[in-house]
Order: C-alpha cells, then sequence, then structure tokens
C-alpha cells in the first residue's frame, strides 16, 4: 500500500510504499477511503506533540473506512463494515500500536491513522455507521466536525439565543460555525487575520465577521451588541496573543474554550484578571475533543444528516491525492484552506 510517513521533524512527508503487518488482538484491518487533514498534523511536523522519539510514523486521525480483516476479540465492528475513523475513545478494546515493514525495517504507528490506504487501528478508534453514510461525513465526525458540535452541546453548553465568538476560520473553525448555527446561538461572530474567509464566514452562518489586522474586536462588538461581550468563546488558533487579547470580550458568567493548543513553553498573560470574576464568575476551559464521545454521538450526529439538519459539503475547501499531501500542508500553513481531504484511491 502506499502512504504519508513522517521520518523526519520540520520536514516534507515521505509518500512511499508500507506494508502492514499481522492483525492482532482487538485490531481490525481497515480499507481507507478518505482522510480530513487536520492542524494536529501540523504540530506533529513540527514535534509540538513529544513524538519525535517515535519517528518515523504515519499520520492522520479522522477518516472514512471499510472494515477488511478482524483480529481476535474483536466485538464492535465485522468485516464489510464502513467505519468512522477516530482520535477520540470509543466502544471496544484498546489494542497495542500496530507494527508496519517501511524502507526494510520495522515502524510502529499509532493507533490510528488515515494518511494510508490500509491502516491497523485499535477496536476503540473505530465506529460502524451504515454503510450509505457518506463518506465525506464519516471522515469529518473522526475529528473535526464531531469536535465542533461536541464544544458547542456538550462543553460550553450554548443555550438558544447565546452569543458566540469563534476566534480563528481554520478547518476547525468553519466547523463550529456549523454547530453554533445548528444549536440555535445568536450572533455568532467570527474572528480571522485573512480578509478572504469574510464571505465562508458569511456562508457557513456567521453573523459578523472581523478581520482584527485590520479592525478592532471590541470596537466591532460594541457596534453589534451595544457591549464587547460575548457569552460564548471558542479559541482554535493556541496563540497566546489571540487568547490574551479575547479573553478581555468574555461576558459576565461567559464561558471561554480553548480548542487551540499553546506551543510547548509558551505561555499565557491574563491581563486585568480581576474581570474574571465578574457576575457569577467567569470560566476557562481546555477541552479535549469537545468531550466528544463517539459510540455515544456518532449515531445522534449521523441522524441529524440523514434528516438534513447537518450540512457538511461546504466544509471541506480542498482535495487532494497522497501525492498532493505535502502541498496541501503548505495551503494549511499559509492559512489559505479550511479542511482539506484526501482521497486516498485517487
Amino acid at each position: 500500500m502506499r502512504a504519508a510517513v513522517l521520518e523526519k521533524l520540520h520536514s516534507p512527508l515521505t509518500i512511499a510504499d508500507v506494508e502492514p503487518g499481522p492483525v492482532g488482538v482487538g485490531q481490525a484491518l481497515v480499507k481507507v477511503l478518505v482522510s480530513g487533514i487536520c492542524g494536529s498534523q501540523l504540530q506533529e511536523i513540527a514535534g509540538n506533540k513529544g513524538n519525535e522519539k517515535f519517528l518515523p510514523h504515519m499520520l492522520g486521525h479522522e477518516g472514512c473506512g471499510i472494515v477488511e480483516e478482524t483480529g481476535p476479540g474483536i466485538s464492535t465492528v465485522k468485516k464489510g463494515d464502513k467505519v468512522v475513523m477516530h482520535w477520540r475513545k470509543g466502544d471496544g478494546v484498546e489494542a497495542d500500536f500496530p507494527v508496519y515493514s517501511f524502507a526494510g525495517r520495522t515502524m510502529r504507528s499509532g493507533k490510528v491513522t488515515t494518511f494510508n490506504q490500509y491502516a491497523i487501528v485499535s477496536e476503540n478508534r473505530i465506529t460502524a455507521v451504515p454503510a450509505d453514510t457518506p463518506d465525506d461525513f464519516c471522515a469529518l465526525l473522526g475529528c473535526g466536525l464531531s469536535t465542533a458540535l461536541g464544544t458547542m452541546i456538550d462543553e460550553a453548553k450554548v443555550r438558544p439565543g447565546e452569543s458566540v465568538l469563534i476566534v480563528g476560520l481554520g478547518g476547525l473553525g468553519a466547523s463550529l460555525l456549523r454547530a453554533a448555527r445548528l444549536v440555535g446561538a445568536t450572533p455568532i461572530i467570527a474572528i480571522d487575520i485573512v480578509e478572504a474567509k469574510r464571505s465562508m464566514a458569511a456562508s457557513l452562518g456567521a453573523d459578523l465577521f472581523i478581520n482584527v489586522a485590520e479592525t478592532d474586536a471590541r470596537e466591532a462588538l460594541k457596534a453589534l451588541l451595544g457591549a464587547p461581550e460575548v457569552d460564548v468563546i471558542v479559541e482554535t488558533s493556541g496563540r497566546p496573543k489571540s487568547i490574551a487579547s479575547t479573553l478581555p470580550l468574555l461576558a459576565s458568567s461567559g464561558r471561554y474554550i480553548l480548542l487551540g493548543q499553546p506551543q510547548p513553553g509558551e505561555n499565557v498573560e491574563i491581563t486585568n484578571a480581576y474581570h474574571l470574576f465578574s457576575g457569577e464568575g467567569k470560566s476557562i476551559t481546555a477541552t479535549q475533543g469537545g468531550q466528544f464521545l463517539p459510540s455515544r454521538d456518532i449515531p445522534r450526529y449521523t441522524r441529524l444528516q440523514r434528516a438534513g439538519l447537518l450540512r457538511f459539503e461546504d466544509l471541506i475547501t480542498h482535495r487532494t491525492t497522497l501525492d498532493g499531501v505535502n502541498g496541501a500542508i503548505d495551503l494549511m500553513r499559509a492559512g489559505r484552506a479550511s479542511r482539506i481531504f484526501i482521497d486516498l484511491w485517487t
């Protein structure tokens, strides 16, 4: 099979032939149909995930595939099932790390990887869905869209009519706009530094787009809301300057959700921290996937999609092949794309 392999930090991925090893206890061999590229992969390439000691290894954690083979102990999926491939733990066995053969040597890799045509996956990283579930929708449920929905519903507990501010319109930010509209938030405000994202923000449900490279966010919010305060703020960039500048925009009793992760060694300064104690007290939460629970949430989100209540097609801005994956990663680094999908068999 062909796969994208991270051999060296800060370097392009190697597109090479990789052979899966034996399918062990609690593992399944999955033919990967399509995979999303997440900002976490950019952090892995930069070494910000503490992954240098595990090189070489494969990447990717949101995908759609078909189960080709199951190992001993598997009870939640069977051969022929269509599955969502996700990084959050679901039902089933937590299996050992899989083994592959790469460049004449043994290579271990993650318990789910999706930048490869076939993957040996731990049972608890795949969840079966109806066979007619769209492939792209399945892949989005692996991370981006499921994290966004979980953040709005389970972590921030957004109530209809509450205001929501989304900081950063990458792939996750775009999904957050869709999730905020689904739960009835209003108004929905989007912040970014790329003017070209203004039209995308509007198409995904934003009531206001603020280009903070040109406009003061506090003044723009004051003009819209009458006061520069928002009930829920979700920060996706992880940049300390962005976090410090948007925290003071939180309303009394508001919830600030950190989805983006600062780089190792970076510090965040909270200026005039007294404002955090206004009203009933504000909260700051560093969330893990918005509390997404695959076995509980994937069936719910699939029913929403079937009912026409959860659109997803416009969340994907670009597509590529394995051969084009490095160019796609560069596009994401430049802030010129939201979600990019890899078609593994094209």
